[in-house]
């Protein structure tokens, strides 16, 4: 039971964390509420990322870090 629940707020987690990158695109959709929300999950823990992993030519990799970084928890988690 609970790992089912802890297997899908994960996976809810990357969705928001996609969103939240695919979304910072396009500014229109930056003055939404839904990526205001997304914004308050996901940037506390793409800041000590992004500490560590510099943008590449105005690209930022964090959100892909935290991706990989999810699916390693549920790996280990096996979830």
């Amino acid at each position: 039971m609970i790992k089912g629940v802890l297997s899908i707020t994960l996976n809810l987690l990357i969705l928001i964390v996609v969103f939240h990158a695919l979304a910072s695109w396009f500014p229109s959709l930056r003055k939404s509420k839904l990526y205001t929300v997304g914004d308050r999950i996901v940037s506390p823990m793409l800041e000590p990322i992004r500490s560590f992993v510099k943008p590449v030519n105005g690209l930022d990799f964090s959100p892909m870090i935290l991706i990989f970084l999810i699916y390693l928890i549920k790996y280990l988690l096996k979830l």
